[in-house]
């Protein structure tokens, strides 16, 4: 790994594939209850950031795959630790929906 690889982005459309490929994964939004209505990815769940306490309620079992994203990237990239200390183990973090090529439903 070289010393600016810690900047690549993951690329959403891939990580969009292999939540399909996967067996019972979730595909967690994590932006504003806002930007998730203002445009998501079909079949994704909103739990934004500040509010990933509530994926206990919605993802009870720790082990079900969640493929993570928000608008650029980062947020997601939050998510993945808070969700890793909350116990989930099949995490993903697939970046920003502002790589998206796919279908986008309001």
């Amino acid at each position: 790994m070289g010393f600016f690889d810690f900047l690549k982005m993951p690329d959403i459309n891939t990580g969009v594939e292999q939540f399909h490929s996967t067996p019972n994964a979730v595909l967690l939004d994590v932006r504003t209850r806002e930007e998730y209505a203002a445009g998501r990815i079909p079949g994704s769940k909103n739990i934004p950031l500040d509010q990933l306490r509530m994926t206990a309620q919605e993802v009870k079992n720790h082990e079900t795959p969640l493929f993570v994203y928000c608008l650029s990237g980062a947020r997601s990239r939050q998510a993945i630790p808070a969700l890793q200390r909350m116990g989930y183990a099949n995490l993903t973090n697939i970046g920003g929906i502002n790589g998206y090529r796919g279908t986008v439903e309001r």
